[in-house]
Protein backbone atom coordinates (compact mmCIF):
# COMPACT_ATOMS: atom_id res chain seq x y z
CA UNK A 1 0.00 0.00 0.00
CA UNK A 2 1.45 3.40 -1.03
CA UNK A 3 1.76 5.82 1.63
CA UNK A 4 -0.89 8.83 1.18
CA UNK A 5 0.28 12.36 0.01
CA UNK A 6 0.48 13.85 3.67
CA UNK A 7 2.26 10.87 5.02
CA UNK A 8 5.29 11.98 2.51
CA UNK A 9 4.96 15.53 2.92
CA UNK A 10 5.52 14.16 6.26
CA UNK A 11 8.17 12.16 6.09
CA UNK A 12 9.83 14.91 3.65
CA UNK A 13 9.33 18.22 6.37
CA UNK A 14 10.75 15.24 9.14
CA UNK A 15 14.02 14.41 6.93
CA UNK A 16 14.62 18.25 6.37
CA UNK A 17 14.40 19.40 10.17
CA UNK A 18 17.00 16.69 10.72
CA UNK A 19 19.42 18.07 8.29
CA UNK A 20 18.75 21.39 9.71
CA UNK A 21 19.08 20.73 13.06
CA UNK A 22 22.31 18.97 11.72
CA UNK A 23 23.69 22.25 10.43
CA UNK A 24 22.75 24.19 13.67
CA UNK A 25 24.57 21.75 15.45
CA UNK A 26 27.25 21.85 13.25
CA UNK A 27 27.52 26.09 13.63
CA UNK A 28 26.97 25.80 17.43
CA UNK A 29 30.00 23.67 17.28
CA UNK A 30 32.09 26.17 15.07
CA UNK A 31 31.06 28.91 17.55
CA UNK A 32 32.39 26.92 20.54
CA UNK A 33 35.36 25.98 18.83
CA UNK A 34 36.62 29.87 18.16
CA UNK A 35 35.47 31.01 22.22
CA UNK A 36 31.72 32.13 21.23
CA UNK A 37 29.73 31.69 24.87
CA UNK A 38 27.17 29.51 24.33
CA UNK A 39 24.46 32.05 26.04
CA UNK A 40 25.97 34.39 22.75
CA UNK A 41 25.65 31.80 19.91
CA UNK A 42 21.88 31.01 21.86
CA UNK A 43 20.84 34.51 21.17
CA UNK A 44 21.94 35.31 18.31
CA UNK A 45 20.22 32.12 16.57
CA UNK A 46 16.84 32.57 18.53
CA UNK A 47 17.28 36.52 17.17
CA UNK A 48 17.82 35.55 13.25
CA UNK A 49 15.36 32.42 14.11
CA UNK A 50 12.60 35.48 15.01
CA UNK A 51 13.45 37.87 12.44
CA UNK A 52 13.18 35.39 9.63
CA UNK A 53 9.74 34.04 11.32
CA UNK A 54 8.40 38.00 10.89
CA UNK A 55 10.07 38.18 7.70
CA UNK A 56 7.37 34.86 6.71
CA UNK A 57 4.69 35.07 8.56
CA UNK A 58 4.42 38.61 9.95
CA UNK A 59 4.56 39.71 13.69
CA UNK A 60 1.17 38.14 14.39
CA UNK A 61 2.19 34.98 12.82
CA UNK A 62 5.45 34.91 14.86
CA UNK A 63 3.22 35.80 18.25
CA UNK A 64 1.84 32.57 17.38
CA UNK A 65 5.04 30.06 16.86
CA UNK A 66 5.94 32.00 20.23
CA UNK A 67 2.87 30.72 21.86
CA UNK A 68 3.62 27.17 20.85
CA UNK A 69 7.05 27.32 21.44
CA UNK A 70 6.19 28.38 25.34
CA UNK A 71 3.74 25.47 25.25
CA UNK A 72 6.31 22.91 24.55
CA UNK A 73 8.97 24.36 26.60
CA UNK A 74 6.54 24.05 29.02
CA UNK A 75 5.58 20.26 28.22
CA UNK A 76 9.61 19.54 28.40
CA UNK A 77 10.08 19.61 24.86
CA UNK A 78 13.18 20.87 24.96
CA UNK A 79 14.37 19.96 28.33
CA UNK A 80 18.24 18.32 28.57
CA UNK A 81 16.78 15.67 30.30
CA UNK A 82 14.04 14.29 28.38
CA UNK A 83 14.15 11.07 27.02
CA UNK A 84 12.24 10.03 23.49
CA UNK A 85 11.46 6.47 23.77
Amino acid sequence: MEPRRNEIDDMIVHEKTQAALEYQNEAWADGIADGIEPEIIADAAFALAMRETIRIHGENGAEAVLESLRSRMLAGEFSPERRVQ
